[in-house]
């Protein structure tokens, strides 16, 4: 049981869109992501999505509506929601997902999709 440090575990790595895997609990990976620019389209059919900013902003985009998140703040998108994160300068973000959840849901996959890997290195299954 360590604490982990979030400000120390977001500054080892600087790339866009590639979720790192922080802890496991429950069936669920805790994740830390950092968001810069567009996100694909995307829904996940079985599989809620939490996100929590750490530091700046983004908007969760929706096809009806757009909803602006900020530091502190957490929006849950419920499965089968249609989605896309857009962050106009970079935002860290903090997720909770079922482990193996791919980050394009059902887009198809891309260099962008990954179930995410541990902070570390090691890669969690999932996706090709």
């Amino acid at each position: 049981m360590d604490v982990i440090d979030l400000k120390q575990a977001l500054s080892k790595f600087t790339d866009h869109w590639s979720p790192r895997i922080v802890a496991s609990l429950n069936g669920q990976d805790v994740k830390l992501a950092k968001f810069q620019g567009e996100f694909e389209w995307h829904r996940h059919a079985d599989a809620d999505e939490l996100f929590l900013v750490v530091r700046g902003g983004f908007v969760m985009e929706f096809r009806d509506r757009a909803v602006r998140v900020e530091e502190g703040q957490v929006i849950v998108v419920p499965r089968g929601v249609e989605h896309r994160p857009v962050a106009e300068d970079t935002c860290e973000v903090l997720l909770f997902e079922p482990t193996g959840t791919l980050n394009t849901g059902d887009a198809p996959c891309s260099e962008r999709t990954t179930a995410g890997a541990r902070l570390g290195g090691q890669s969690a299954s999932g996706g090709d």
